[in-house]
């Protein structure tokens, strides 16, 4: 008899929270990828342009994990007009044994937010430097707060500024994240003074033309840009891929939709030009940052191995801690047990 164990989002968030062991899910993940076979097909989306619409479905087998997840990630980013989140989804973990479903995630794009979180985190940690303390969130929403508070994990952040086209949210999400990191944090009226003295810019919105410029930049700083996930989405200038120190999480993904998709695309950068993967700058197999005054920037477009790597983890903790309700699949009654 198989028995699937279901979890919902508030299961989830009892047994999954961004701290310094799900970095490490996340950088294992990162370096699975550039270790081992890891098999991840390209990511299959399906756009719905007349409502802003898009659905990711990404998933990857890890040799040594005993599962494999599937996640179906809906973004609709006009959500918020209608008092809705932008981002849900869920994931489903298969056995890498059998094939049968484990578990049920229902975690409304929460593993996903974390997982996300936890990326930034682990590209600051190989690619910033070590005294780092001030940086730039460019974008309000809830990846906005999770890119800070993970960046408190991995570096000695005392302050930062927050960029929003809403003035009103960024002055929001200053005021939560100050009482919640307990460091300064202030609204900027412009991502120019965002980045002004700031050693780590992070990216995190949907945008369609670029919102970081070229001429901001400073030496020694390090970039996550981490909304470009879609072809069409482009929030750095494409002439910074140019002068700066280029990893992506996949090339082969950010040559086809990430920020170095952009570079390609106006000529700027041939299309068969080898870059670094962060996994390999895990691994020490290729340097990351060159000096104190080079300025790096990691294209983060969200794999599938993150997605395997966050849903085995919780499934775990989930067990360990008796959360969720188990169903006897065979079961024709349907009853939860």
């Amino acid at each position: 008899m198989s028995r699937m164990l279901i979890l919902t989002e508030p299961d989830l968030r009892r047994v999954v929270r961004l701290d310094a062991s799900v970095v490490d899910c996340v950088e294992d993940a990162f370096t699975a990828l550039a270790t081992k076979p890891v098999v991840m097909p390209p990511i299959l989306r399906l756009d719905i342009v007349e409502n802003r619409g898009e659905v990711d479905v990404k998933t990857a087998y890890v040799p040594g994990l005993d599962g494999f997840a599937i996640k179906v990630s809906p973004g609709f980013f006009d959500n918020p007009k209608l008092g809705l989140p932008s981002l849900n989804g869920l994931m489903i973990l298969f056995s890498t044994k059998t094939g049968l479903v484990e578990a049920l995630l229902l975690d409304n794009g929460y593993l996903t937010d974390v997982r996300t979180a936890a990326a930034g985190a682990v590209a600051a940690k190989h690619l910033s430097r070590a005294d780092a303390q001030s940086a730039a969130i460019f974008g309000a929403g809830i990846q906005a707060h999770l890119q800070l508070e993970a960046l408190t994990l991995v570096r000695p952040i005392k302050r930062a500024r927050i960029w929003a086209r809403d003035c009103g949210k960024a002055e929001a999400a200053a005021r939560e994240l100050s009482a919640s990191l307990g460091i300064k944090v202030e609204a900027a009226q412009n991502p120019q003074a965002a980045c002004d003295g700031a050693d780590i810019i992070v990216t995190t919105t949907p945008a369609e033309q670029p919102i970081l410029k070229a001429e901001w930049l400073r030496p020694g700083q390090h970039i996550t840009a981490m909304g470009s996930d879609s072809e069409h989405k482009n929030e750095i200038d494409p002439s910074i891929l140019t002068q700066v120190s280029y990893i992506a999480d996949s090339v082969t993904q950010t040559r086809r939709l990430g920020e170095l998709h952009h570079a390609i695309k106006g000529g700027l950068i041939a299309a068969d030009r080898p870059f670094p993967e962060l996994g390999q700058v895990i691994a020490r197999q290729v340097p990351g940052r060159e000096g104190p005054d080079a300025i790096t920037l990691c294209d983060l477009t969200g794999m599938g191995v993150q997605d395997t790597a966050i849903a085995t983890l919780a499934h775990a903790r989930a067990r360990d801690a008796g959360a969720g309700r188990t169903i006897n699949t065979k079961e024709t009654t349907g009853g939860f047990s």
